[in-house]
């Protein structure tokens, strides 16, 4: 993963949730569920494994890899 810059705080749920919305309705992620344990289910693609996040911070965490994955690969607009 990518060092994440520095943060005031850690990332709350509320973040964590709103940033996950985001992936799933982009198609990016295929689904982010929050269990009551405070664990985080990440599926890829509908058929792919469930990979488990501790935290609202590894969730963060992992939105942001997949954001800097997708701007390094873009093509430069001009």
């Amino acid at each position: 993963m990518i060092p994440s810059k520095s943060r005031s705080s850690e990332p709350t749920t509320a973040e964590a949730g709103a940033w996950a919305d985001v992936l799933v309705r982009r198609r990016l992620l295929h689904a982010v569920i929050l269990c009551p344990t405070g664990q985080w289910l990440v599926q890829y693609q509908p058929d792919g494994p469930i990979r488990v996040l501790a935290g609202a911070a590894e969730v963060v965490e992992l939105i942001a890899t997949i954001q800097h994955r997708i701007h390094s690969t873009r093509p430069a607009s001009r």
